[in-house]
């Protein structure tokens, strides 16, 4: 019930405070006077919880964040993604992403936060959570559309600063840095704040993550239109290193471990993440209430619409620690089984995919439900694509088939320990000492071999023009992270659309001489399942025959919108490549 209260304030606020969506000129349709309302610091507060559900979270009928990787190399979904294949060319006239409503909002309330009396600690910490939100709503605009105008206070129909042209971005990305100190500044610690709020240790996870991302950007797109007037990459990734090792070294998260063999599988399908030591931020849901979802609709039983990739399933090393092009362990004989591609890998592939014998369901009273074959005689999301069909955050639950109340993580702890060890990689100052506090701590939570700064040569390493070391960190971060949304901004951050998209389609299982499988679908195959010459699912043959046409000219920035660009008397600048 507390929950549920706290969304009903959340939409009543929002109705009481009705910000823009879309562009910078038009002012709220409705505002209450600070001098009237924030007397108190609860008043602050309750204008803050607008912000709350600008997260992304499980949301409608699909499998909520383990879908977010549709946009990447890791799923292949039922429908082929605009932006890596590259079918657009023209730029949209509006695009609901470019969106200064909230940043107004926000400004709205940093200037007139002053009107609230009472607890100094509680109303700092507001103002802390203010900042927090702008920098995410810039950060977002910043993955998107690169330099935009940075605009920090509210405006009228006459101010000058509706024509303000784009800043860099890397001055945008300082902008945010700052926000996010004063964010850290002003914040309470997890353990003191009000649950279900921002606090200090979000602010450190998400500076963590934004330098990163400028700091990789602003390297790998270095002479390219895409890259930053002038390359600031090491100042942004020292910041990341500073930022993760201090959540790092003041203990106050580790890893979530059950001492179970499933302990990673089971991370990702609990209804209730207060205390666990790696969930940073979540969202809760309640039958009970009425805040529901339906990832449990679809997952692990149904393939959800999508598959997980061969490209990805390859990514994930075997026992020994070695890839598996090099392990002795792992031969190409393999790849017709399920149950043997698993075999002798490292343990988080189980856990990501489904193989023979897993439990989807408890069916209380009658048989459970065991997986045998991927779903592929459904139709739309009731289908799988590859043939790897998912496994991660799935629940064995008959309850929640159809309305479900797992909560959805937010921000973990894993993402900084894997942002401290790519930055420092970066930097080139990555030790083994550096290594057994970040990636070592996630191999160690599923018994894998440690990683060392002279690791095994992988000859079919993703990224050929980088080290052995920073392509197995890169690596790790793809196999901890799978399914959680992370892997477009890793692509579109490292430049890497030319050696992993460009060209390429996705492959999926090898049916053909897969025995009981080949047989079991062999009508299916040639026509419902699609298969190339060497025996792979090969879900775009017939769509997109080239392999996707993503321009590495223009598609790293979505354009912007055409209005947006007239508004502004032409003073903001439309990305390259792009025609209107």
């Amino acid at each position: 019930m507390k929950y549920l209260k706290f969304i009903i304030i959340i939409l009543g606020i929002v109705t009481l405070f009705n910000c823009s969506n879309d562009t910078l000129d038009r002012l709220p349709e409705d505002e209450i006077s600070p001098e009237q309302y924030w007397k108190t610091p609860n008043d602050l507060a309750l204008f803050l919880n607008q912000f709350y559900t600008s997260f992304s979270v499980h949301d409608g009928w699909n499998g909520g964040i383990f879908e977010f990787d549709n946009n990447s190399d890791n799923l292949a979904d039922i429908f082929v993604n605009g932006r890596l294949e590259g079918n657009t060319t023209m730029a949209p006239t509006s695009d609901g992403s470019w969106s200064y409503g909230n940043i107004r909002a926000v400004n709205f309330y940093l200037e007139n936060k002053d009107t609230a009396e009472g607890d100094e600690i509680l109303i700092k910490h507001y103002n802390g959570e203010a900042y927090f939100f702008r920098a995410m709503f810039y950060f977002n605009l910043l993955k998107r559309f690169g330099g935009v105008p940075y605009i920090d206070k509210t405006l009228n129909t006459d101010s000058p600063e509706l024509y303000s042209p784009r800043i860099s971005r890397n001055e945008l990305a300082t902008k945010i840095v700052e926000d996010l100190d004063r964010a850290i500044n002003n914040l309470q610690t997890k353990e003191v704040a009000e649950s279900f709020r921002v606090h200090q240790g979000m602010a450190l996870a998400l500076k963590s993550s934004v330098c990163l991302y400028e700091g990789t950007w602003e390297k790998y797109h270095d002479g390219t239109p895409f890259g930053a007037e002038t390359n600031e990459s090491n100042k942004f990734l020292q910041w990341s290193v500073e930022s993760s090792e201090r959540l790092i070294d003041e203990s106050n998260y580790s890893l979530f471990n059950n001492g179970t063999s499933t302990t990673y599988w089971d991370l990702f399908n609990q209804v209730d993440y207060t205390g666990n030591p790696e969930v940073i931020f979540w969202k809760k849901y309640s039958l009970s209430d009425g805040i529901t979802h339906h990832v449990g609709h679809y997952l692990p039983h149904s393939g959800s619409g999508t598959g997980v990739t061969k490209s990805l399933v390859d990514s994930y090393l075997a026992s020994d620690g070695q890839p598996i092009s090099v392990s002795p362990l792992y031969d190409s004989s393999k790849e017709t089984s399920l149950t043997d591609i698993v075999a002798d890998r490292d343990p988080r592939l189980a856990q990501t995919i489904c193989t023979p014998g897993d439990l989807l369901t408890v069916n209380s009273g009658i048989p459970n439900e065991i997986f045998e074959y991927p779903v592929f005689r459904g139709n739309n999301e009731i289908t799988c694509t590859t043939g790897f069909q998912i496994y991660k955050g799935g629940t064995t639950d008959l309850a929640q088939r159809v309305d479900s109340w797992t909560g959805a993580i937010i921000f973990r702890y894993a993402e900084v320990l894997l942002n401290f060890a790519e930055a420092k990689a970066e930097l080139g100052i990555l030790s083994q000492a550096d290594l057994d506090k970040s990636i070592n701590v996630l191999r160690e939570r599923v018994n894998m071999p440690y990683l060392t700064t002279t690791p095994v040569s992988d000859p079919n390493k993703a990224f050929p023009g980088l080290s052995d070391l920073l392509n197995e960190v890169r690596r790790e971060r793809r196999v901890e992270l799978a399914l959680e949304g992370k892997r477009f901004d890793d692509l579109m951050r490292w430049a890497a659309a030319d050696e992993l998209i460009v060209g390429k389609r996705f492959e999926g299982f090898k049916i053909i001489g897969s025995g009981d499988m080949e047989t079991e679908f062999e009508e299916e195959l040639y026509t419902t399942i699609l298969v190339n010459d060497e025996g792979y699912i090969d879900p775009y043959m017939n769509s997109m025959p080239n392999g996707f046409g993503f321009n590495i000219g223009r598609d790293y920035l979505a354009p912007i919108p055409t209005e947006q660009i007239v508004l502004s008397n032409n003073n903001v600048i439309q990305n390259p490549g792009w025609d209107y």
